[in-house]
């Protein structure tokens, strides 16, 4: 099999935030027939949900991996509980790291585990800057450019707080 270029979401907002992204970061790049190719900056962003809640820290990461979708969701679930991630009810709360496939080759895959590319990719800030800053001629699955959608998505305050991003 070759290896499909995916991308990963990765954020965080408790127990240090930018080091939670960094550390994950490591485990991804170490994940068996999987490497990162890619990592864009580290941005703050304002929380989706509850605003109570400290800024998060966000990134894209692009790899390529040989695991199916199904495989790198079980791996990337295993790296966020590694972190102290608990699932609760509450929907967008803070969280110590949350990892999400954004894009796995130009796959659309839905299931009960898995919907790619992600439900609300087309419009998180937090998501689209971090991607078009790694992969800016990208078309999505649905035949949409990455510019394009970008122009009906505001920035929100989204700002880069960290360039020098490395994983090894």
């Amino acid at each position: 099999m070759h290896p499909v270029t995916s991308y990963i979401g990765l954020g965080s907002n408790l127990a240090k935030p930018d080091q939670q992204l960094q550390e994950a970061l490591r485990a991804i790049h170490e994940l068996k027939d999987t490497h990162v190719t890619q990592c864009s900056s580290f941005y703050a962003s304002k929380p989706m949900g509850p605003q109570d809640q400290p800024d998060y820290v966000n990134a894209v990461v692009e790899i390529a991996t040989k695991l199916s979708a199904e495989d790198l969701l079980s791996q990337l679930q295993a790296i966020e509980q590694t972190h102290g991630r608990q699932r609760k009810s509450e929907r967008w709360g803070p969280r110590t790291l949350d990892l999400d496939i954004i894009l796995y080759g130009n796959e659309q895959i839905q299931s009960n585990d898995l919907v790619v590319p992600h439900y609300g990719m087309k419009t998180r800030e937090f998501v689209l800057y971090p991607l078009r800053e790694i992969a800016p001629e990208l078309v999505l699955p649905c035949g949409d450019s990455l510019v394009s959608v970008l122009k009906s998505v505001p920035k929100n305050g989204l700002e880069v707080i960290r360039k020098d991003v490395t994983w090894k």
